[in-house]
């Protein structure tokens, strides 16, 4: 359900005045925040933190390689049980941490962005056989045999601005997660892609258009945002353009303000 947003609902963003102009800007800096960027599965698994649970169990991701009936997909398992995954991700898949002590994982589910959480105490183990090419004949992104603790999906039809969104309660220790994700441009000149900026524990979502990133300029599908992060200094967005380059944004966050370091230079 969406509701009407008001300037005084949102935390920071669009209508907070940010000087940047005594921070720290350099491409080096912002590079760096970008190498610890979490990115898509498969292709960026090794950004994914290790996760030690309240019962202190540590949990490892593993990439199931590019080849066979589990090409491409990422599980997560406890340490001392190789070979037993609790959680199989299928591809554009990204996890976060939801304080005090759950798992997120993020994806693209049809039109829309699904958000879901997990204990991972109650993660249940699987043999990996269960998962041979089981994603190939199913469109979810997410396999486990314990159900999500709460999930709840944002539509990517959403107009450009800001938006109130029900968020389970589950999510209130969430700030900010920034989703790059396609957007429907009517036109080779409009934006082919956007920033879904979701603020769970205020209940609202920003649509960031990229309005530099069309189709009359960019080869949308082979070129693409795999990760965007702010500068928490700054407050800036600077992200990643698979095949381009990585860049940041201009205050508004949809114009490219500067190329940080093009590909191959």
């Amino acid at each position: 359900m969406l509701l009407p947003v008001l300037r005084s609902d949102f935390p920071q963003g669009p209508f907070r005045v940010l000087h940047f102009w005594m921070t720290d800007m350099s491409a080096a800096r912002l590079r760096e925040i970008l190498a610890h960027t979490i990115g898509p599965t498969p292709w960026y698994w090794q950004t994914f933190p290790a996760i030690t649970s309240v019962a202190r169990q540590r949990f490892d991701w593993s990439h199931e390689g590019e080849d066979g009936p589990v090409g491409y997909v990422v599980t997560l398992g406890l340490e001392q049980e190789p070979g037993k995954p609790r959680l199989a991700l299928n591809t554009y898949c990204r996890p976060f941490f939801v304080a005090p002590s759950y798992l997120g994982i993020w994806c693209p589910e049809g039109r829309s962005i699904r958000l879901t959480c997990f204990d991972p105490d109650s993660l249940k183990a699987f043999e990996t056989a269960e998962i041979a090419g089981w994603f190939k004949q199913s469109s979810d992104r997410i396999y486990s045999h314990t159900e999500p603790v709460a999930e709840v999906e944002v539509p990517l039809d959403l107009a450009p601005g800001a938006h109130k969104i029900e968020v389970p309660p589950e999510f209130a220790t969430v700030e900010e997660l920034i989703i790059p994700t396609s957007y429907k441009a009517m036109s080779s000149d409009d934006p082919a892609f956007a920033l879904f900026v979701i603020y769970p524990h205020a209940g609202l979502v920003e649509v960031l258009p990229q309005k530099w990133f069309t189709a009359a300029q960019y080869r949308v599908g082979q070129q693409w945002i795999t990760r965007a992060a702010r500068d928490a200094e700054s407050h800036r967005i600077i992200g990643e353009c698979f095949g381009v380059g990585t860049f940041l944004l201009a205050e508004d966050g949809c114009r490219l303000e500067r190329w940080l370091q093009k590909s191959g230079s």
